[in-house]
C-alpha cells in the first residue's frame, strides 16, 4: 500500500466517523431538543464535506505520482 493510498484510506474512515456523528447527534437532537446536538451535528456533516473535498483535491494533485 503506497502512502497515497493509506492517506486515502484515513480520509474516507474520517469522514465515515464524521457522518456517523453527524448521525448520532441528529438522533439525540430528535430524543431531546438541545441547541448542542444540533451545533456537533452541523459541524461533523460540515466536516465530512470538507473532508471529501479534500479526498478530491489531494487525489486530483498526487494522481500522476
Amino acid at each position: 500500500m503506497t502512502l497515497r493510498m493509506f492517506h486515502l484510506f484515513f480520509i474516507a474512515l474520517s469522514v465515515i466517523l464524521a457522518a456517523f456523528c453527524g448521525a448520532w447527534a441528529v438522533e439525540q437532537y430528535q430524543a431531546r431538543p438541545d441547541a448542542l446536538f444540533i451545533l456537533t451535528a452541523a459541524g461533523s456533516i460540515t466536516g465530512a464535506l470538507g473532508l471529501v473535498a479534500y479526498a478530491a483535491a489531494f487525489q486530483r494533485k498526487t494522481r500522476n505520482l
